[in-house]
């Protein structure tokens, strides 16, 4: 009882402390079930007639595990199985007679009796398998959870070794009890604690996005944009291309029809950046209109041809929800890294490459050659 409740206590907490946490209160309510579970097994062994209480300690255990499954669920962004679940409901409550109705210790009563506990155990390892989730934690999750499962399979094996208690009122007394209640308390122990680590290692990520998530346009702000471009030229080398972009005449939207419709206009541009972007671009906002965009594993051509599609999509859009019923322009400078270029070097020469862009007349692209030199650069419109 004390350990479910320190763990009930300590999802509770997490739930409080992080409103985003998703499924800590579900997990919170699944261990508090868990200490009533405990309290009704003590509650047996006072009781005349014990069939009450000891079909309140089978349903309670399982909606115990039902609450903690839709928290696993929740957590990992997965559809809780919903048929699955009621499924095994609908056959406990119809397994019941059967099972009570069996003598007490017997091995088909036995297996009966924990076959809904399999089975919504190994629930929770499809859950997390379905999320597509592979870190070191995800599969160490996996694995208990496979491992609770098995024990649960296991009990009619154990009793059948070291015998059972003659009745249910002198269970908790028992040795098969001492093994049956140890095994699974262990095995649910470390699950809680793998989910809370789990818990701690989502929330953190999720703070750290946050930190480097410009609100506005949804893509990574320059500090974030800095962080990760840094550690992909780390990884790609030279193979890497840089595109700056930048809305142009951003003052005169504002001025015209209100910073509303600029921040529009702004938050329209980054998702074009994004969706015409391959899997593993870097896309960020480094300024009040001015973004950025690492190709990594990409040569120049690619940047030149990714800029265009972008250039010409965006010129070509019309946003009459904003209610400016006009198109917009933006002008683009690509630049492939040069041997030793840092990301500050790349970031200006492809900065001069879309200034020479907004100079000759915006809604261009202008290539900068990294073996050239700076007044020797390719223009395309």
């Amino acid at each position: 009882m004390s350990v479910a409740g320190l763990i009930a206590a300590a999802f509770a907490v997490v739930a409080v402390t992080n409103r985003t946490a998703r499924g800590a209160w579900w997990l919170a309510a699944g261990c508090g079930l868990g200490i009533v579970n405990v309290g009704l097994e003590f509650l047996l062994t006072r009781q005349v007639d014990p069939t009450p209480t000891g079909i309140s300690i089978f349903l309670v255990f399982l909606l115990a595990q039902s609450f903690a499954l839709i928290g696993v669920a929740s957590h990992y962004r997965v559809a809780p199985p919903w048929i699955a679940i009621a499924a095994i409901w609908v056959l406990t409550i119809l397994a019941v007679p059967v099972i009570f109705s069996l003598p007490y210790g017997s091995s088909p009563r036995l297996t009966l009796y924990q076959m809904p506990y399999f089975a919504m155990q190994s629930l929770f390892a499809i859950v997390i398998v379905r999320s597509g989730r592979r870190q070191a934690l995800d599969l160490l999750l996996i694995a208990l959870q496979i491992v609770a499962a098995l024990i649960y399979l296991a009990k009619p094996l154990i009793a059948a070794v070291v015998g059972t208690a003659s009745s249910p009122q002198g269970y908790m007394a028992s040795t098969y009890a001492a093994i049956s209640q140890s095994a699974s308390v262990v095995a649910l122990m470390a699950i809680a604690l793998v989910l809370l680590l789990v818990m701690m290692r989502d929330t953190t990520a999720e703070i750290v996005a946050r930190s480097e998530t410009d609100p506005l346009s949804s893509v990574l702000n320059r500090r974030g944009f800095e962080q990760h471009a840094g550690i992909a030229l780390l990884r790609y080398g030279e193979t890497a291309v840089l595109i700056a972009a930048d809305l142009d005449d951003f003052k005169t939207i504002n001025d015209s029809f209100g910073h509303a419709a600029g921040d529009g206009v702004i938050a329209h541009f980054a998702a074009m950046l994004v969706d015409a972007a391959p899997a593993d671009a870097i896309v960020g906002r480094i300024g009040g209109e001015e973004f950025a965009v690492l190709l990594p594993d990409a040569m120049l051509s690619d940047g030149r041809i990714y800029a265009e599609a972008v250039r010409t999509a965006f010129a070509a859009a019309r946003l009459p929800v904003l209610g400016v019923d006009r198109g917009f322009t933006a002008s683009f400078g690509v630049a492939q890294r040069g041997p030793g270029d840092s990301l500050f070097d790349l970031l200006r020469r492809a900065d001069a490459a879309l200034y020479r862009a907004k100079a000759a007349g915006r809604n261009q692209v202008r290539v900068a050659l990294e073996e050239m030199p700076v007044s020797a650069t390719v223009g395309v419109a």
